[in-house]
């Protein structure tokens, strides 16, 4: 599609690609715009990374959000720019292969990976500042039964997992979070809130800043 190509200017072929995984291993997925990253972002990474204990982590930088005004998104090409100069650990893969692929929804990119990555055990992961909002997103609860999901604690957000739509409607499914370590490799849908330190830093915020600068 010729939208499709227009997103992916300028990015190269390394980041349109599915980052190489090997059958046993667990994995993160950590989707966003990421306008712009930071190290709040990093520090979500950093937690998931080793309270999952992943051998991999995607950050997934999309296309767009549907759920956002998307007029003034910096490239794709941009962000997975950024992203790559703020991230040093070689567990970390930067990508953008969203846009090589026909998903608009954040549902549709997890049925794709399922199916191209048998064997692989993945989990989904979101700070606990989307988890109020969870439930407006497109087929949330095909997401919730696709991967399990961690949800990593953000400031002003602790709570949100007992208040959230999605908290109340798979609070059965909750592990507790000294065992998130198993999380992986469980059957969805599964999924704990990981407490931690937490970083101020919003990608809001940081736009903001820069607008009155």
């Amino acid at each position: 599609m010729e939208h499709d190509k227009d997103i992916a200017a300028g990015v190269a072929a390394q980041y349109l690609r599915m980052p190489y995984v090997e059958k046993g291993m667990t994995v993160g997925l950590f989707g966003g715009s990421f306008n712009p990253p930071h190290d709040g972002h990093n520090l979500v990474a950093e937690i998931a990374l080793r309270r999952l204990g992943l051998n991999q982590l995607w950050w997934m930088v999309t296309p767009g959000n549907p759920l956002k005004d998307t007029s003034q998104l910096p490239s794709l090409a941009e962000r997975i720019q950024l992203s790559e100069e703020i991230n040093d650990d070689p567990r970390i893969k930067v990508t953008g292969f969203e846009a090589s692929f026909d998903t608009a929804y954040t549902a549709q990119t997890l049925a794709m990976i399922h199916q191209r990555n048998i064997g692989v055990n993945f989990v989904w992961i979101m700070g606990a500042d989307n988890l109020a909002s969870f439930h407006k997103w497109q087929d949330w609860q095909i997401i919730a039964k696709t991967f399990p999901i961690a949800v990593i604690d953000r400031p002003g957000s602790t709570l949100s997992y007992l208040s959230s739509i999605m908290a109340k409607t798979f609070d059965y499914a909750r592990v507790d979070e000294n065992d998130a370590p198993a999380l992986a490799r469980l059957k969805a849908p599964a999924w704990t809130f990981i407490h931690g330190p937490r970083s101020p830093l919003s990608s809001t915020a940081i736009r903001n800043k820069t607008k009155n600068l």
